[in-house]
Protein backbone atom coordinates (compact mmCIF):
# COMPACT_ATOMS: atom_id res chain seq x y z
CA UNK A 1 0.00 0.00 0.00
CA UNK A 2 1.49 3.01 -0.88
CA UNK A 3 2.16 5.67 2.23
CA UNK A 4 1.49 9.67 1.71
CA UNK A 5 4.82 10.21 1.07
CA UNK A 6 5.06 7.90 -2.20
CA UNK A 7 1.90 9.49 -3.04
CA UNK A 8 1.30 11.89 -6.11
CA UNK A 9 -1.22 14.56 -7.06
CA UNK A 10 -2.29 13.30 -11.01
CA UNK A 11 -1.67 16.63 -12.17
CA UNK A 12 1.50 16.58 -10.82
CA UNK A 13 2.22 13.20 -11.85
CA UNK A 14 0.95 14.71 -15.55
CA UNK A 15 3.17 17.19 -15.91
CA UNK A 16 6.26 14.90 -15.34
CA UNK A 17 5.23 12.95 -17.85
CA UNK A 18 4.99 16.05 -20.37
CA UNK A 19 8.51 16.95 -19.35
CA UNK A 20 10.11 13.56 -19.55
CA UNK A 21 8.31 12.88 -23.19
CA UNK A 22 9.69 16.48 -24.10
CA UNK A 23 13.10 15.71 -23.02
CA UNK A 24 13.73 12.72 -25.26
CA UNK A 25 14.03 12.45 -29.28
CA UNK A 26 14.19 8.58 -29.36
CA UNK A 27 11.20 8.10 -27.04
CA UNK A 28 10.84 6.18 -23.84
CA UNK A 29 9.69 3.07 -23.62
CA UNK A 30 6.54 2.04 -21.07
CA UNK A 31 8.83 0.33 -18.67
CA UNK A 32 11.32 2.99 -18.45
CA UNK A 33 8.81 5.63 -17.74
CA UNK A 34 7.35 3.79 -14.68
CA UNK A 35 10.23 3.08 -13.11
CA UNK A 36 11.88 6.51 -13.57
CA UNK A 37 9.22 9.15 -13.84
CA UNK A 38 8.39 10.48 -10.59
CA UNK A 39 4.55 9.74 -9.62
CA UNK A 40 4.89 6.08 -11.62
CA UNK A 41 8.17 5.48 -9.65
CA UNK A 42 6.94 6.32 -6.32
CA UNK A 43 3.44 3.96 -6.76
CA UNK A 44 5.95 1.25 -8.20
CA UNK A 45 7.66 1.65 -4.87
CA UNK A 46 4.51 1.46 -2.82
CA UNK A 47 3.37 -1.69 -3.68
CA UNK A 48 1.34 -0.54 -6.98
CA UNK A 49 1.48 -3.81 -9.18
CA UNK A 50 2.88 -3.23 -13.03
CA UNK A 51 -0.22 -4.03 -14.22
CA UNK A 52 -1.90 -1.11 -12.49
CA UNK A 53 0.78 1.26 -13.54
CA UNK A 54 0.06 0.39 -17.22
CA UNK A 55 -3.41 1.62 -16.82
CA UNK A 56 -2.59 4.57 -15.50
CA UNK A 57 -0.41 5.56 -17.72
CA UNK A 58 -2.97 4.70 -20.45
CA UNK A 59 -5.44 6.49 -18.58
CA UNK A 60 -3.12 9.41 -18.31
CA UNK A 61 -1.84 9.54 -22.41
CA UNK A 62 -5.68 10.06 -23.33
CA UNK A 63 -5.93 12.63 -20.48
CA UNK A 64 -2.93 14.30 -22.03
CA UNK A 65 -4.41 13.74 -25.47
CA UNK A 66 -7.57 15.31 -24.72
CA UNK A 67 -5.77 18.37 -23.50
CA UNK A 68 -4.09 18.46 -26.92
CA UNK A 69 -1.01 17.20 -25.42
CA UNK A 70 0.25 15.22 -28.67
CA UNK A 71 1.85 11.66 -27.44
CA UNK A 72 3.25 9.93 -30.22
CA UNK A 73 3.68 6.17 -30.31
CA UNK A 74 7.10 5.06 -32.25
CA UNK A 75 6.93 1.25 -33.20
CA UNK A 76 9.56 -1.20 -34.25
CA UNK A 77 11.48 0.13 -37.33
CA UNK A 78 11.36 -3.27 -39.10
CA UNK A 79 7.48 -3.57 -38.34
CA UNK A 80 6.00 -0.42 -36.91
CA UNK A 81 2.98 -1.96 -35.99
CA UNK A 82 4.78 -3.70 -33.18
CA UNK A 83 3.84 -2.17 -29.98
CA UNK A 84 5.43 -4.44 -27.55
CA UNK A 85 8.42 -2.53 -27.14
CA UNK A 86 6.76 1.20 -28.36
CA UNK A 87 8.43 4.36 -27.71
CA UNK A 88 6.60 7.21 -26.49
CA UNK A 89 7.50 11.00 -26.91
CA UNK A 90 6.02 14.39 -27.53
CA UNK A 91 7.09 16.03 -30.60
CA UNK A 92 8.44 19.77 -29.76
CA UNK A 93 7.74 21.47 -32.99
CA UNK A 94 3.98 19.83 -32.65
CA UNK A 95 4.18 20.88 -28.97
CA UNK A 96 5.43 24.74 -29.25
CA UNK A 97 4.01 27.43 -31.67
CA UNK A 98 5.73 28.07 -34.72
CA UNK A 99 9.22 30.72 -34.28
CA UNK A 100 7.97 33.31 -36.81
CA UNK A 101 4.60 33.50 -35.03
CA UNK A 102 4.17 36.60 -32.48
CA UNK A 103 1.46 38.22 -30.96
CA UNK A 104 0.70 41.91 -29.70
CA UNK A 105 -0.70 41.99 -26.18
CA UNK A 106 -3.93 43.59 -27.06
CA UNK A 107 -4.21 40.24 -29.50
CA UNK A 108 -2.73 37.76 -26.61
CA UNK A 109 -5.97 39.52 -24.61
CA UNK A 110 -8.22 39.33 -27.61
CA UNK A 111 -7.64 35.42 -27.60
CA UNK A 112 -7.67 34.48 -24.07
CA UNK A 113 -10.98 36.68 -24.24
CA UNK A 114 -12.24 34.46 -26.75
CA UNK A 115 -11.52 30.84 -25.24
CA UNK A 116 -13.18 32.31 -22.02
CA UNK A 117 -16.56 32.47 -24.05
CA UNK A 118 -16.12 28.41 -24.62
CA UNK A 119 -16.59 25.63 -22.19
CA UNK A 120 -13.76 23.14 -22.12
CA UNK A 121 -15.93 20.25 -22.70
CA UNK A 122 -16.58 22.39 -25.93
CA UNK A 123 -13.49 22.74 -26.97
CA UNK A 124 -12.36 20.49 -29.93
CA UNK A 125 -8.62 19.10 -29.39
CA UNK A 126 -7.25 21.36 -31.96
CA UNK A 127 -8.46 24.34 -30.14
CA UNK A 128 -7.57 23.61 -26.72
CA UNK A 129 -3.66 22.30 -28.61
CA UNK A 130 -3.91 25.65 -29.94
CA UNK A 131 -4.75 27.71 -26.65
CA UNK A 132 -2.15 25.80 -24.37
CA UNK A 133 0.13 26.78 -27.19
CA UNK A 134 -0.74 30.50 -26.69
CA UNK A 135 -0.74 30.50 -22.50
CA UNK A 136 2.76 28.29 -23.08
CA UNK A 137 4.30 32.05 -24.70
CA UNK A 138 3.74 33.37 -21.22
CA UNK A 139 2.82 37.05 -22.20
CA UNK A 140 1.54 39.01 -19.77
CA UNK A 141 -1.84 40.48 -21.02
CA UNK A 142 -1.69 44.67 -20.12
CA UNK A 143 -4.18 45.82 -23.04
CA UNK A 144 -8.15 46.14 -21.39
CA UNK A 145 -10.91 44.48 -22.46
CA UNK A 146 -14.23 46.47 -21.98
CA UNK A 147 -16.76 44.48 -21.75
CA UNK A 148 -18.04 40.94 -20.56
CA UNK A 149 -17.62 37.72 -22.15
CA UNK A 150 -20.52 35.79 -23.02
CA UNK A 151 -20.82 31.66 -22.61
CA UNK A 152 -21.72 29.45 -25.20
CA UNK A 153 -23.27 25.91 -23.51
CA UNK A 154 -24.44 23.40 -25.49
CA UNK A 155 -27.88 21.67 -24.42
CA UNK A 156 -27.77 18.96 -27.44
CA UNK A 157 -26.15 16.07 -25.23
CA UNK A 158 -25.38 14.44 -29.21
CA UNK A 159 -21.88 17.45 -29.42
CA UNK A 160 -19.47 15.35 -27.19
CA UNK A 161 -19.51 12.22 -28.55
CA UNK A 162 -20.14 13.64 -32.00
CA UNK A 163 -17.12 16.05 -31.79
CA UNK A 164 -14.80 13.20 -30.17
CA UNK A 165 -15.99 11.03 -33.47
CA UNK A 166 -14.63 13.49 -35.52
CA UNK A 167 -11.85 13.79 -33.77
CA UNK A 168 -10.64 10.49 -34.17
CA UNK A 169 -12.33 9.59 -37.32
CA UNK A 170 -15.49 6.88 -35.91
CA UNK A 171 -18.33 5.86 -37.56
CA UNK A 172 -21.91 7.28 -35.23
CA UNK A 173 -24.78 5.72 -35.17
CA UNK A 174 -28.17 7.59 -33.62
CA UNK A 175 -32.12 7.71 -34.17
CA UNK A 176 -33.07 10.63 -36.39
CA UNK A 177 -36.12 12.45 -36.70
CA UNK A 178 -36.80 13.90 -40.05
CA UNK A 179 -38.49 16.93 -40.46
CA UNK A 180 -42.69 16.57 -40.61
CA UNK A 181 -42.42 12.92 -39.20
CA UNK A 182 -42.94 11.22 -36.26
CA UNK A 183 -40.47 8.16 -36.44
CA UNK A 184 -37.19 7.78 -36.27
CA UNK A 185 -34.59 6.41 -38.12
CA UNK A 186 -31.10 4.66 -37.03
CA UNK A 187 -28.48 6.62 -39.05
CA UNK A 188 -24.89 5.79 -39.78
CA UNK A 189 -22.97 8.03 -40.77
CA UNK A 190 -19.03 8.89 -41.10
CA UNK A 191 -18.83 12.43 -39.27
CA UNK A 192 -17.10 15.12 -40.97
CA UNK A 193 -17.63 18.63 -39.37
CA UNK A 194 -20.12 20.32 -36.57
CA UNK A 195 -21.20 23.66 -37.45
CA UNK A 196 -23.76 26.66 -36.27
CA UNK A 197 -26.49 27.85 -38.64
CA UNK A 198 -29.28 29.81 -37.99
CA UNK A 199 -28.41 29.34 -34.03
CA UNK A 200 -28.59 25.52 -34.41
CA UNK A 201 -25.75 23.06 -34.55
CA UNK A 202 -25.98 20.57 -37.73
CA UNK A 203 -23.59 17.82 -38.08
CA UNK A 204 -22.33 17.34 -41.41
CA UNK A 205 -20.95 13.66 -43.16
CA UNK A 206 -21.24 10.79 -45.21
CA UNK A 207 -24.77 8.77 -44.41
CA UNK A 208 -23.37 5.04 -45.10
CA UNK A 209 -26.72 3.76 -45.36
CA UNK A 210 -27.82 6.42 -48.31
CA UNK A 211 -24.49 6.47 -49.87
CA UNK A 212 -24.41 10.48 -49.77
CA UNK A 213 -23.32 13.23 -47.93
CA UNK A 214 -26.16 14.54 -45.34
CA UNK A 215 -26.80 17.38 -43.19
CA UNK A 216 -28.45 16.62 -39.54
CA UNK A 217 -29.94 19.10 -37.49
CA UNK A 218 -28.43 18.23 -33.87
CA UNK A 219 -32.06 18.94 -31.90
CA UNK A 220 -33.41 15.92 -34.61
CA UNK A 221 -31.36 13.22 -32.97
CA UNK A 222 -33.63 11.41 -30.72
CA UNK A 223 -31.34 8.81 -29.23
CA UNK A 224 -27.93 8.62 -27.62
CA UNK A 225 -24.79 9.05 -30.14
CA UNK A 226 -22.90 5.28 -30.39
CA UNK A 227 -19.39 6.24 -31.75
CA UNK A 228 -18.11 2.76 -32.99
CA UNK A 229 -15.09 0.97 -33.39
CA UNK A 230 -14.99 1.79 -37.58
CA UNK A 231 -12.69 4.02 -38.66
CA UNK A 232 -12.56 6.38 -41.29
CA UNK A 233 -10.38 8.23 -43.49
CA UNK A 234 -9.47 11.40 -41.70
CA UNK A 235 -8.25 13.47 -44.58
CA UNK A 236 -12.35 13.29 -46.09
CA UNK A 237 -12.65 16.04 -43.22
CA UNK A 238 -10.55 18.53 -45.17
CA UNK A 239 -13.05 21.33 -46.08
CA UNK A 240 -15.74 19.45 -44.84
CA UNK A 241 -17.21 22.41 -42.53
CA UNK A 242 -17.27 24.99 -45.59
CA UNK A 243 -19.17 22.45 -47.96
CA UNK A 244 -21.69 21.99 -45.49
CA UNK A 245 -21.88 25.62 -45.15
CA UNK A 246 -22.15 26.27 -48.27
CA UNK A 247 -24.56 23.73 -48.94
CA UNK A 248 -27.25 25.40 -45.84
CA UNK A 249 -26.31 28.85 -47.62
CA UNK A 250 -27.32 27.19 -50.96
CA UNK A 251 -30.73 25.86 -49.63
CA UNK A 252 -31.42 28.86 -47.32
CA UNK A 253 -31.23 30.54 -50.59
CA UNK A 254 -33.72 28.65 -52.20
CA UNK A 255 -36.82 28.77 -49.33
CA UNK A 256 -37.32 32.25 -48.13
CA UNK A 257 -40.94 33.19 -46.14
CA UNK A 258 -42.63 36.36 -46.46
CA UNK A 259 -43.60 37.77 -43.12
CA UNK A 260 -45.48 40.56 -42.08
CA UNK A 261 -43.81 41.61 -38.10
CA UNK A 262 -45.00 43.83 -35.68
CA UNK A 263 -42.47 46.54 -35.67
CA UNK A 264 -40.33 47.04 -32.76
CA UNK A 265 -40.83 43.52 -31.24
CA UNK A 266 -38.73 41.01 -30.44
CA UNK A 267 -40.05 39.27 -33.69
CA UNK A 268 -38.91 42.13 -35.60
CA UNK A 269 -35.43 42.28 -34.02
CA UNK A 270 -34.74 39.02 -34.68
CA UNK A 271 -36.60 38.49 -38.06
CA UNK A 272 -35.01 41.57 -39.62
CA UNK A 273 -31.10 40.95 -38.85
CA UNK A 274 -31.45 37.76 -40.82
CA UNK A 275 -33.66 38.91 -43.41
CA UNK A 276 -34.41 41.22 -46.55
CA UNK A 277 -36.60 43.89 -46.56
CA UNK A 278 -39.89 43.41 -48.91
CA UNK A 279 -42.59 45.58 -49.41
CA UNK A 280 -44.98 43.66 -47.23
CA UNK A 281 -42.75 43.25 -44.75
CA UNK A 282 -39.24 40.88 -44.79
CA UNK A 283 -38.28 37.83 -46.84
CA UNK A 284 -36.23 35.33 -44.22
CA UNK A 285 -34.30 32.75 -45.60
CA UNK A 286 -34.82 29.36 -43.42
CA UNK A 287 -33.21 25.73 -44.06
CA UNK A 288 -35.86 23.71 -41.84
CA UNK A 289 -39.46 24.33 -42.13
CA UNK A 290 -40.54 22.53 -39.39
CA UNK A 291 -38.18 24.08 -37.32
CA UNK A 292 -38.87 28.10 -38.61
CA UNK A 293 -42.30 27.15 -38.15
CA UNK A 294 -41.80 26.45 -34.36
CA UNK A 295 -40.11 29.71 -33.98
CA UNK A 296 -42.51 31.89 -35.45
CA UNK A 297 -45.70 30.25 -33.95
CA UNK A 298 -43.58 31.10 -30.74
CA UNK A 299 -44.03 35.08 -31.86
CA UNK A 300 -47.35 34.74 -31.43
CA UNK A 301 -49.58 37.73 -32.82
CA UNK A 302 -46.08 39.24 -33.37
CA UNK A 303 -45.78 38.17 -37.01
CA UNK A 304 -47.91 36.55 -39.80
CA UNK A 305 -46.96 34.30 -42.47
CA UNK A 306 -47.65 35.33 -45.89
CA UNK A 307 -45.95 32.87 -48.10
CA UNK A 308 -45.09 30.08 -48.75
CA UNK A 309 -48.32 28.69 -48.02
CA UNK A 310 -47.59 25.31 -46.29
CA UNK A 311 -45.01 27.27 -44.13
CA UNK A 312 -48.23 29.53 -43.25
CA UNK A 313 -50.02 26.06 -42.44
CA UNK A 314 -47.71 24.64 -40.27
CA UNK A 315 -47.86 27.60 -37.95
CA UNK A 316 -51.06 27.95 -37.88
CA UNK A 317 -51.42 24.36 -36.57
CA UNK A 318 -49.32 25.08 -33.90
CA UNK A 319 -50.75 28.15 -32.87
CA UNK A 320 -54.58 26.26 -33.02
CA UNK A 321 -52.90 23.24 -31.06
CA UNK A 322 -51.44 25.47 -28.53
CA UNK A 323 -55.08 27.38 -28.19
CA UNK A 324 -56.54 24.28 -28.26
CA UNK A 325 -54.08 23.24 -25.20
CA UNK A 326 -55.07 25.99 -23.20
CA UNK A 327 -58.39 25.76 -23.73
CA UNK A 328 -58.43 22.30 -21.97
CA UNK A 329 -56.39 23.86 -18.86
CA UNK A 330 -58.68 26.21 -18.37
CA UNK A 331 -61.57 24.01 -18.43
Amino acid sequence: MATDSTRSAPEERLVNLVVALLATEQGLTKDTILTSVAGYREQGAGGASKDALEKMFERDKENLRALGVPIETIGDFADPDDLREARYRVPTSEYALPIDIDFTPAEIAVLNLASGVWGESSMSAQARSGLRKIRALGIEVDAPIIGYAPRISLREPSFAPLQRAIEQGRVVEFDYVKGGSDVAHRRRIQPLALLEYEGRWHVYGFDVGQDAERTFLLTRISSDVVVTRTPFDLSLRAGAGEKALSGLEALASRQRALIEVEPGTEAALRLHRRGIPADQGVLVPYVDGQIFADELASYGPEVRVVAPAELRAAVISRLERARGLHAEAVA
